[in-house]
Formats: structure tokens, sequence, C-alpha cells
């Protein structure tokens, strides 16, 4: 009996160390930021550091970049595209509505010209530079040895896998750009480019300057389309069976058919600057509005369509010193207000 219960009591222990032993074999892990080796729970995969604040996703792998390259080719093809295409609308528009005003007047045409000229070089040069700059990546830090990081320094950053380097809380990978993008607001294939810290504020540019000219064409074309449209002609009904409404508008109508027969080239070319830049108009307009109001509230697309995902509430401030931050003035409207009234009764002193 004693042989055995001494057998036992010996025997235990081995076993009980053998166990402890395997799950710290199983479940110890290495901090990406700062180095420790920590003990997880095996039904944790993702977990922060107490230390550093780095959240580890072991269920996170590297994207697939085979075909990166097709994506940057066919985003930049359709940069060219859209490049021409303003350039086509500009110049069709120079041919079809500038000869028309210059006849009317010499200081009517010099005037509509330099606003063409403005709203064309400003639409032009905030395209190119929102389709062309970077969009911004994250800032370089000091990551992977215990020593050198300091406590909550990377707080909820993450390890992104296709670039190698730590991701802040507000920085997603794009596939197409095969980057992070600091701030992303989303991808946008109109300019082949992620809309980001680095050059939202030049897309934002654009959008204000691609209303205004696209609301301008399709004044000018308008009013220019009417001064050269061909007289209509009342052709009056035979038959007088319908009511009256019906009947003016009948014959407005063949009227109109039949003077679009002796309408120049360049009438039709002022009926499609018409309708192409109202119905461009309003999808910019559009998308400009969405801009702003995620600027007032301080979020962007992506933010916004994380929270909507998970369902929170919202806690970013919403207030117009958002915009005036973003478009970089460095003091609240409201200070500049107070400084401006404050000088002026000094001057009245």
């Amino acid at each position: 009996m004693d042989f055995t219960d001494s057998a036992l009591t010996d025997s235990t222990p081995k076993q009980e160390d053998h166990h402890v032993a395997s799950i710290t074999d199983e479940h110890e892990t290495t901090c990406w930021g700062c180095g420790l080796r920590l003990i997880i729970s095996p039904y944790a995969p993702i977990f922060k550091c107490g230390w550093c604040g780095a959240i580890t996703n072991h269920n996170a792998h590297k994207q697939d970049n085979k075909y990166f390259w097709w994506r940057r080719l066919r985003d930049r093809c359709f940069v060219i595209i859209l490049l021409l295409f303003m350039l086509f609308i500009i110049g069709s528009g120079v041919w079809a509505i500038y000869p028309v005003i210059f006849s009317v007047s010499y200081f009517n045409g010099i005037f509509h010209l330099t606003i063409t000229g403005i709203l064309s070089i400003t639409t032009l040069s905030t395209y190119i530079l929102a389709s062309f700059r970077s969009p911004g990546g994250p800032p370089l830090i000091t990551w992977g040895s215990y020593p050198t990081i300091g406590r909550n320094e990377l707080m909820d950053f993450t390890y992104c896998h296709s670039c190698s380097k730590p991701k802040s809380p507000n920085t997603h990978h794009c596939r197409s750009c095969g980057m992070c993008v600091l701030d992303m607001d989303h991808h946008c294939p109109f300019i082949g480019n992620c809309v980001g810290a680095g050059n939202h504020r030049s897309f934002i540019f654009f959008l204000i300057s691609a209303v205004a000219s696209t609301f301008y064409v399709s004044i000018v074309s308008f009013h220019v389309a009417y001064k050269i449209w061909p007289p209509l002609r009342h052709i009056p009904s035979t038959v007088l069976t319908r009511s009256t409404v019906v009947t003016v508008f009948t014959e407005y109508a063949f009227s109109f058919l039949i003077s679009v027969e002796y309408l120049p080239i360049r009438g039709f070319v002022l009926i499609y600057l018409f309708f192409a830049s109202v119905s461009v108009e309003i999808g910019l307009a559009v998308l400009l509005w969405q801009q702003l109001s995620y600027i007032y509230e301080g979020k962007t697309y992506l933010s916004q369509l994380r929270l909507d995902s998970r369902g929170g509430e919202e806690v970013d401030e919403k207030d117009c010193q958002n915009i005036v931050r973003f478009f970089g003035c460095r003091y609240p409207v409201t200070r500049c207000v107070i400084g401006f009234w404050n000088s002026k009764k000094s001057h009245k002193k």
C-alpha cells in the first residue's frame, strides 16, 4: 500500500508539469509591436498587448496582389480617358459657343472667355493633383523592440502584412493602390487613386470646380442654342378632336421637330454640351454634398461604414469648424471674426 501510494504521488506532479508545459508551448506568442512574449487563450486569435497597445490578429494574412498591375493600368487608362473627355468638352464648347458670343459683343466674348479659361485651368489642375498626388501613407514609427517602445505608443495599431509595417486605426490598406492610406475616404475610379489625407483637399477642390464649370457650360450652351435656333413655324392641326392644350402642344412639337432639320452642326454640339453638362453636374453635386457632409461630421466614408456595421452611436462632434480646419484655416472662424471686430473698435478710438 505504501509503495502504491508513493508511486501515485510521484506520478501525479509529473503529469501536471507536462500538461502545463504543453499549454505554454501551444499558446505562447510574441507581440509584433514591442516584442514581449505573451500567453493568450486558445479561443482568442485577436489580442491586444497590455504594454504597447498593439493589436495582433493571428487570422490575418497577406492579401493577394496578383492583379495589382492590371488594376493600376485600368485606373490610369480611365484617368487618361477622362482627361481627353474634359479637353473635348472644353474645345467643343469654345468652337460652338464663342463665335456666337463674340458676334454679339466683343467685351462679352472676352469676359466669357476669361471665365472659361479660369474654370478650365482650375478643373484640370485640381483633377491632375487629385489623380497623381500620393493619398498619404501612415507615419513612420519605431516598433518591434521592447526597450524602444513606450507604454501605449502603439495603442490600437494593427500590423499590415501586405506593407509589413504598423497601421494606425484611421489607416486602411487599398489593394488597388497597393499601399496603406492615412485617413482613407474611398478609392475613386474617376481619379484612379485613393482619396486620403494627402489629396482629399485637392479632390474636394476638383469637385467644386467641376460643379461650377458644368453649371456654367449648361447655362451658356442653352443661351447660345436659343440664339441660333431656327424660328418655329406655326403648323395648324387639321383635326381638332382633342382638348385645346393637347392640340397646342402637338402643334409646337411638330414645329420644333421640323426646325431641327435646319439646325446647323453647331446647334447639335450645343445640345450635347447641355445634356452632358447637366447630367455630370447632378452626379458631381451629389458627391460633393456627401463629401462635405462627412467633413462636417468629422468622419470619412469608410469610418461611416465601419460605424454602421458595428451599430454604434456617433461620437464625433458635428461642427462647421471641421470644414474650416479641413481647408487649412489655422484658427477658428469665431476667433478671426472677434479679432477683426476688436481691431475695428480700437481703430475708431
